[in-house]
């Protein structure tokens, strides 16, 4: 009787915090930081983690995945010494109920080329894992073979400079919605520079800048949000006219289930 009590209360719990669904609706000017963006609704994005080093200085961003996991971007190099925040909006705010996590292990692509910034994916597994609620949930992983038409709005979140020469990054979340390109528009940007493991979206006003580093790249369908990309790289300016480039969460997605199986 035990058992099956238990039962239910996963099959509730999972229903409760299923992925990619907020009980805290984000509001995005032009769907309806991050250059060009806004603020974003406090607790909207509540699987956006800040990775942020011994110091508590924010360098870049992240998405839980579930509750012991969280990916981001190996050009961030985590170490075993930061943190992982979750649940806050506000860094400079101490009245957030947030929740710092050590990391137990890191796990980077094998194929991870610092040079052309391919397979630019590492997962952290948390030392303890997060207490899901309406502020911490996980976001959902891109299929294998999951198209992603050019044009289709998303929406990527971060506490990344809001200009590229600025000194400091926003105290508060930011969030911009943008269109997906192509790989192939993309390469009238970014030449062969752009590769099967990477995903563009931009070029329209808005963009990621440095700080946003390892955050996600949204996309909504049938009232869930998936994880489509991982900020990776772009203008040297975070220059609105050219388009962000992500590693490509559909590309990578086998690396991360044999990962996850095998840990």
């Amino acid at each position: 009787m035990a058992f099956l009590w238990l039962v239910s209360c996963l099959a509730l719990f999972s229903a409760a915090y299923g992925c990619g669904v907020q009980k805290i609706s984000p509001v995005v000017t032009g769907y309806a930081r991050i250059v060009n963006g806004e603020e974003a609704v406090s607790g909207s994005w509540p699987w956006q983690v800040s990775l942020q080093d011994r110091t508590g200085w924010h360098y870049c961003g992240g998405s839980l995945i579930n509750s012991g996991w969280v990916v981001t971007a190996a050009h961030c190099g985590v170490l075993l010494s930061d943190k992982v925040v979750l649940g806050e909006h506000d860094r400079s705010s101490s009245a957030e109920a947030i929740q710092s996590l050590a990391v137990s292990k890191v796990f980077t692509h094998p194929q991870w080329n610092s040079n052309t910034i391919s397979n630019d994916i590492s997962l952290l597994k948390l030392a303890t894992p997060a207490v899901l609620g309406d502020r911490v949930a996980p976001i959902c992983l891109a299929d294998i073979g999951e198209e992603y038409v050019g044009g289709r709005l998303c929406v990527t979140s971060g506490w990344g400079k809001t200009r590229y020469n600025a000194f400091t990054t926003p105290s508060k979340l930011q969030q911009t919605a943008l269109p997906l390109l192509t790989n192939t528009q993309c390469k009238t940007y970014w030449g062969s520079n752009i590769l099967d493991s990477m995903i563009c979206a931009g070029a329209a006003g808005s963009s990621s800048c440095m700080g946003d580093s390892g955050g996600p790249l949204v996309c909504q369908e049938n009232g869930s949000w998936t994880l489509v990309g991982i900020v990776s790289w772009g203008s040297s300016t975070c220059n609105t006219s050219n388009p962000g480039v992500y590693a490509r969460v559909t590309f990578l997605r086998s690396w991360v289930d044999e990962i996850l199986a095998a840990n």
